[in-house]
């Protein structure tokens, strides 16, 4: 395929025959799905399912996280032309990778949404496919880790976030996107000796004992003494990494519900991330992407990106872990 294709190619969610290959199609046309994955509830065979989580019962200030994964997928579709930059791995080329649609839900039944979603997340693992999630504001990461602490029990938690979001809160049925890594912590679904808090800047007298790499420290140093030192506290457990976009300063991701100054760069962003190629990824997620306040669309295309090095990783540790030859 070439970009000559581009004048007959088109609709690859649906059309395209296999899971892997590049795509050509125009990107301001076509059915949209993540980085022009087929769109398939067949997960045969699958390396990794994307799945969409529209969901913003819980935000702080701004809604609108529940348009977050529609708008991550149109952002992605200037990418699946070329092989990801800065990796020696093309996980569009050489994994079967699809995007597997959003979590069917009651909107009017929050009290069901978590059991909901975590079901929706172990019915993926049950059929051997890892899972990378387009969120969706934060709250959603909780049912996702008990979905995966079912399969692989505590684990290694790295958070990208200017929040810790583990506020006291013992009421295990609230709906909270800044009380959930309290819970996750109570429920001892991640081990928090193995786990990081990366970005944060908000004052929080309780950490629940996760480790903490807060934005000015990840300013003041290089990006790869953090890269050295995440990987340390995760070792070679298995990992879960969450992204929230407000990890970002506004001035990189205006569009979330609950920005602060101080952020990351988009630049740290990538290096860090790039950098933590070899962890045991076994999941991840982007979350907190709210369009309606981003009419630049600057907030989603960095979702995108995120979503496509949280591909990269996964990816990486899925090829190290396959027998060679």
């Amino acid at each position: 395929m070439a970009l000559k294709d581009a004048a007959n190619d088109v609709d690859n969610a649906i059309t395209r025959a296999g899971y892997k290959g590049m795509s050509f199609e125009n990107a301001f046309g076509g059915v949209l799905s993540f980085m022009r994955r087929r769109y398939s509830k067949d997960l045969e065979g699958v390396d990794l399912a994307v799945t969409g989580v529209p969901f913003d019962q819980a935000v702080t200030n701004r809604p609108g996280t529940r348009l977050g994964p529609r708008a991550i997928r149109e952002a992605s579709t200037l990418q699946p032309c070329d092989p990801p930059y800065g990796w020696d791995i093309n996980p569009l080329a050489d994994f079967n990778i699809c995007d597997y649609g959003d979590l069917a839900f009651d909107y009017a039944n929050i009290p069901a949404f978590p059991a909901a979603l975590q079901a929706h997340i172990s019915g993926i693992l049950a059929q051997g496919p890892g899972v990378l999630t387009l969120g969706g504001d934060h709250y959603i990461t909780f049912p996702i880790l008990r979905a995966y602490a079912e399969k692989f029990g505590p684990l290694a938690l790295i958070q990208f976030d200017a929040h810790s979001d583990t506020w006291p809160d013992d009421d295990l049925a609230r709906v909270d996107h800044g009380t959930m890594f309290y819970k996750a912590v109570k429920e001892g679904i991640v081990d928090v000796k193995r786990s990081v808090q990366v970005g944060i800047r908000t004052q929080n007298d309780y950490d629940a004992g996760v480790h903490v790499i807060d934005a000015p420290r990840v300013h003041e140093q290089s990006w790869a003494t953090t890269v050295a030192q995440i990987k340390e506290i995760v070792g070679n457990h298995p990992t879960y990494l969450t992204f929230d976009i407000d990890c970002l300063d506004p001035a990189f991701a205006p569009g979330t519900g609950t920005p602060v100054w101080g952020g990351l760069s988009s630049a740290q962003a990538a290096a860090i991330l790039r950098g933590l190629r070899g962890i045991n990824m076994k999941g991840g997620d982007v979350v907190e992407v709210s369009p309606p306040f981003d009419t630049t669309g600057a907030t989603a295309i960095a979702g995108a990106h995120v979503g496509m090095e949280l591909m990269c990783l996964y990816c990486w540790n899925l090829r190290a872990s396959r027998p060679s030859g």
